[in-house]
């Protein structure tokens, strides 16, 4: 396998760079540039030079055999000074040192993974780390990375081989039924083990809105004051404000973080009948975004509501638009003055909290179709055992099938077609 290096941190000035140099070479093209190498894992400072003499950085230098470093191979670490001269120097270096090349994207995680350093969904996680904004999806991701899903699924597939075991092993005593004596324990272990995976989609939804931030959508009527919260709510001005009804056309975003929580809130265009072709386009397109949005606040501005078929659903906010001119008109909030602004806030971050907690280990759409696919051979399995009439060896073949798509979340089988695309979302020193 080829050695590989790249720059680990970000590019640009800093305070210290980190080069990473990964494969059968590292530890020789570390002695080329600093000598003798410091013992291992112990951090050692060096004098990284040129093959002339030539002194590129005084560095941190540190070795990691292979076995016990993030790729499974031997590897070296040179923390720089965060110059871009320094950087662009050293680099030069390692490209004189033969046998080494440039890493591509992703390719020390890529062989962390095929090292069995990581699995699949370790992988996934540390994607999501490493793009993680807020303090909910840092959690997540941590979860992810830390190997809790590679948990679940050998759990859910030590059951499913249990249960196959017991079936099996009736095959040379009956070709026809599943006997009665195995078939209360297999039917109890694969109805727990449906219920948990089922569990674990039902929440799956919740995890990708903690990944990609939950929609809260603002919808009333044309002058409602919709544009002026979203601007005391963002903090500065990110829509337009006018006194002329219809001045927002388009769906206007802000993404913040609510206690942790990344949340896009949505000005969206006044709602009413009109035979105007351009607002209408909008209004429609404020219809579509808001039907689709994880919250919707509805804003009442005192005048009959026409919502355009828009109806209120459970947890759905309804609040006084402009308050500071309506005094005691109930709750409300003022976009002008900010009056009520941190209450609403607060309720917000309070229903989308509950939420939150209901969120699954599982993140991402592959993992959903892998359990759905678990779930659609157990419950053949169960059809089967219940209605007394199964084949065994027709039961544990759909167990095996079962037990196969539980292994295909953690990149066991099945996901050669996945890395390339997978890998191509990291950066080039990861």
């Amino acid at each position: 396998m080829d050695t590989i290096y790249a720059l680990a941190t970000a590019r640009g000035k800093a305070g210290v760079a980190v080069i990473r140099i990964s494969g059968p070479g590292a530890f020789g093209a570390g002695r080329a540039l600093a000598g003798n190498l410091p013992a291992p894992r112990r951090a050692g400072l060096r004098r990284l030079k040129r093959p002339g003499g030539e002194i590129l950085d005084e560095a941190l230098v540190i070795a990691f055999p292979s076995g016990s470093s993030f790729t499974g191979e031997d590897t070296v670490e040179l923390h720089l000074h965060g110059s871009r001269a320094v950087v662009a120097a050293v680099l030069g270096a390692l490209s004189g040192i033969e046998g080494l090349r440039p890493a591509e994207s992703g390719e020390f995680t890529r062989r962390a993974l095929e090292n069995d350093r990581l699995d699949l969904a370790q992988v996934e996680g540390l994607a999501e780390l490493i793009d993680a904004e807020t303090e909910a999806q840092r959690r997540q991701a941590q979860k992810l990375l830390s190997g809790d899903l590679g948990k679940l699924a050998a759990s859910w597939r030590r059951r499913i081989v249990r249960a196959a075991a017991l079936l099996e092993a009736t095959i040379d005593f009956s070709d026809e039924e599943v006997p009665e004596d195995v078939a209360p324990e297999v039917e109890s272990l694969l109805e727990e083990t449906r219920k948990e995976l089922a569990g674990e989609i039902e929440g799956i939804g919740i995890s990708e809105r903690i990944r990609d931030g939950f929609e809260v959508a603002i919808v009333g009527a044309p002058n409602a004051g919709k544009s002026t919260l979203l601007n005391a709510l963002a903090g500065r001005e990110a829509a337009i404000t006018s006194e002329v009804a219809g001045t927002t056309r388009d769906v206007i975003e802000v993404r913040m973080d609510l206690r942790g929580i990344p949340v896009t809130f949505l000005d969206t265009a006044g709602l009413r009948e009109t035979a105007d072709a351009l607002e209408a386009m909008g209004i429609e397109r404020a219809i579509s975004r808001a039907r689709a949005a994880d919250l919707r606040l509805f804003l009442d501005d005192g005048e009959p509501a026409a919502y355009c078929g828009l109806e209120p659903r459970e947890q759905d906010i309804r609040v006084v638009s402009k308050i500071d001119l309506r005094p005691g008109a109930g709750f409300g909030v003022s976009g002008k003055t900010g009056q009520g602004v941190s209450e609403l806030i607060s309720k917000i971050a309070d229903i989308l909290e509950v939420r939150a907690a209901s969120a699954a280990t599982a993140t991402r759409d592959r993992h959903r179709r892998a359990l759905r696919q678990a779930v659609a051979c157990l419950d053949e399995a169960l059809s089967a055992i219940r209605g007394g009439t199964a084949q065994t060896e027709l039961v544990a073949e759909d167990l095996r099938h079962a037990a196969r798509a539980l292994e295909g979340l953690v990149g066991l089988v099945d996901v050669e077609h996945l890395l390339d695309e997978i890998f191509s979302s990291f950066c080039i020193g990861k």
